[in-house]
């Protein structure tokens, strides 16, 4: 009887996995879905703010994206250093993309293709619909699949220009005009934070 049960617990978990892994399209479909009807709401900038907040805690690879912003520079750093960049690239990060996102009303972005790249990597191919304020824009998402259960996104990829790679450079410039002290970069973040 036991070991029957452990065989059904085993044949059910089995079908668990198969049935929540995600495609990448998928997720990205649904992640801008969840976006769109949020920004449609009649609730005020700051709920909707609040509300981006969550969905890119769910869906974003922040740490990832922090540690790829900050470049070569994470090598040096001690566990203390780490701990508090993390921290103030989260906060950076989900005040900077939630204030940006609040902005559109209603964004329709369709999902038309994917490539997968790796068992780590799919590029998801999406455009932002034209409306009359603005052109059609094609956005790529770089989204990270090493867990098929729980895909992230970590780049986005806006008419050919990566905002990671233009966040890294950023942050380079910030770093080689203080002589790499990590302490002004830190100061940066928390200052944009505060604001």
């Amino acid at each position: 009887m036991i070991r029957k049960l452990f065989i059904i617990i085993f044949i059910i978990s089995s079908i668990q996995f198969n049935v929540f892994a995600i495609e990448a399209d998928i997720f990205v479909q649904s992640t801008v879905n969840r976006a769109s009807k949020l920004l449609s709401d009649n609730i005020s900038k700051e709920q909707k703010v609040e509300k981006l907040k969550q969905i890119a805690k769910d869906t974003v690879d922040i740490k990832g994206i922090g540690f790829y912003s900050l470049g070569a520079v994470r090598k040096s750093l001690n566990d203390v250093d780490k701990k508090k960049y993390s921290e103030l690239f989260e906060k950076y990060f989900l005040i900077s993309f939630s204030s940006r996102l609040a902005e559109y009303t209603n964004p329709e972005i369709d999902v038309f293709n994917k490539e997968v790249l790796n068992k780590n990597y799919t590029i998801v191919n999406s455009v932002l619909k034209a409306t009359d304020n603005r052109p059609e824009v094609k956005i790529d998402w770089r989204i990270y699949t090493k867990d098929p259960d729980k895909p992230l996104i970590r780049d986005l990829i806006i008419e050919g220009l990566s905002l990671a790679r233009t966040q890294k450079e950023e942050f380079s410039s910030i770093l080689n005009t203080n002589a790499g002290d990590i302490n002004a970069l830190f100061k940066t973040l928390k200052e944009f934070s505060n604001n």
